[in-house]
């Protein structure tokens, strides 16, 4: 079975500090993102504020030659949605914004939801399932519990609210790299895979649908969507396991 890696105190407080950064970005885009901004202008202004106001390193842009600082996917978007001058938000839509930050060599990932104006119930119950499933499984985290409970949580909870759980696209260790082991499932049975230790980190990022998990890729190579057309929400955050339980390093503060 592969192991993660263990980050030391000091590996974890590097990466604690790149954690606060991702999510002064969050911050930033909490008062900037609304109807009529382009998802190209969005990732302009993220490049920026990264950059210039943090000095840090937007990780995304350049890895697997992706040319871009985030991922946007809007409504049936499963995931990977590239910024796009032409791809407008607009009133009803939801966004989720994928971003990583880097900042003396150790990255941060994180992404959130945006609803844009005035979205339906069924849209808004989808974004509300998703980010508690991902808590659900969160809250698990700990020394001792293992990959399968993570899994076992977002499917269950998914599945009583009538959601499908895409299956290609998972959770993954990170650390000086974007994506190490483990690979972190968000379906599963409780009580299997790798057992939790102190010190790894990793991300937590389910992607629930409003009809079947079927995804299909586009013709760019990097954005998928659902194949029956159906909205698609992710929310994700870095954790780390504690001795005792968790630390999220991408919470905003409240």
């Amino acid at each position: 079975m592969t192991q993660a890696l263990i980050k030391t105190a000091d590996q974890l407080a590097l990466m604690r500090e790149s954690g606060r950064l991702l999510a002064q970005v969050f911050t930033y885009l909490d008062g900037f993102v609304g109807p009529g901004l382009s998802t190209l202008e969005l990732d302009a202004a993220v490049e920026h504020f990264i950059r210039h106001e943090l000095r840090a390193r937007p990780a995304s842009k350049g890895q697997y030659n992706y040319p871009y600082c985030i991922n946007t996917s809007i409504n049936e978007v499963v995931c990977h949605g590239m910024p796009h001058s032409e791809a407008v938000l607009k009133d009803g839509d939801i966004v989720n914004i994928d971003i990583t930050l880097e900042k003396n060599g150790y990255i941060a990932d994180s992404s959130k939801m945006y609803l844009i104006g005035n979205v339906g119930p069924r849209a808004r119950h989808l974004v509300d399932t998703t980010f508690q499933a991902m808590w659900n499984a969160i809250r698990l985290v700990r020394p001792g519990a293992r990959l399968g409970d993570i899994g076992h949580a977002i499917q269950s909870h998914a599945q009583a609210n009538g959601y499908s759980v895409v299956r290609e696209y998972c959770g993954h260790g990170i650390g000086r790299q974007m994506h190490e082991e483990p690979q972190v499932l968000h379906f599963g049975r409780a009580g299997t895979g790798l057992e939790l230790r102190e010190g790894m980190t990793f991300t937590i990022e389910p992607m629930l649908n409003q009809g079947s998990a079927r995804v299909r890729g586009l013709k760019d190579g990097w954005t998928v969507v659902t194949r029956d057309h159906g909205l698609s929400a992710q929310w994700e955050h870095t954790v780390a396991v504690t001795r005792d339980g968790f630390e999220v390093l991408t919470l905003q503060p409240q």
